[in-house]
């Protein structure tokens, strides 16, 4: 059983939030940051989560933009889907048809939509207080700062839980070692959908924001369960 995660120095995100508030000055993100986190060693099984999952018109947050947003809150123990939410919302680009063949969500489903602006408050609702956890933090995490930088001219900073980091983690302590060397095994995929497939959990259609948060729950409940211990303090695993 891996016991605990490697990883860089962890953040101490409550002191951190304690900062951003006294800066901050768009009144939606100081209600966010006002909103206390779980102590640093707060352990798992006590920790209140929210899955969280983008779909966007490609992969430069420079470039691109959000079209939906899925999130689930949930603990080691349930999932929350009463509690789900899911928007549409409009990007300031027009979709490249590229990205709709991949996502299915076309130009008539986002031309009524909101743009983010007049919805991210119920977003940031979502996540206060709770800790994100997503499949790969790159995307939520630049794509959320720079969709606010863009539209309210200051960003976002949350602790995440990477469900890929964690999962490229335990593939590398599973195909470490001489022995594995020579036999010539390596690490297997990290995707999410793979992953998933190791802990025995069920094939979903992929790329749809609220499908993909409730998949990333599930896989985070199973990495736990099979190879965490549930007393780990939070701060072993947020980034």
């Amino acid at each position: 059983m891996i016991k605990k995660l490697i990883s860089p120095p962890s953040i101490d995100w409550p002191t951190k939030f304690k900062r951003k508030l006294e800066a901050v000055r768009d009144e939606r993100l100081k209600h966010y940051y006002e909103c206390a986190l779980p102590d640093p060693n707060t352990p798992l099984e006590e920790v209140v989560f929210l899955a969280m999952d983008f779909e966007t018109t490609g992969l430069d947050s420079d470039q691109d933009d959000i079209i939906t947003i899925g999130t689930v809150p949930f603990t080691l123990n349930r999932i929350f889907v009463n509690q789900a939410r899911h928007w549409t919302v409009r990007p300031q680009k027009q979709l490249a048809e590229e990205s709709v063949v991949i996502h299915g969500i076309t130009h008539s489903d986002v031309l009524d939509a909101p743009d983010l602006e007049e919805v991210f408050d119920q977003v940031l609702e979502q996540m206060a207080g709770k800790i994100m956890v997503v499949h790969y933090e790159r995307i939520e995490r630049e794509f959320f700062n720079r969709a606010l930088l863009t539209r309210i001219e200051e960003g976002i900073e949350f602790p995440v839980v990477d469900t890929m980091h964690i999962e490229t983690h335990i593939q590398q302590r599973l195909s470490g070692g001489i022995i594995n060397k020579i036999r010539g095994k390596k690490p297997e995929s990290v995707r999410l959908g793979a992953s998933r497939t190791r802990y025995g959990l069920p094939q979903y259609t992929p790329h749809h924001a609220l499908t993909d948060a409730v998949a990333t729950a599930e896989l985070l409940q199973a990495q736990i369960a099979y190879h965490y211990n549930r007393q780990q303090p939070i701060s072993q695993l947020w980034l």
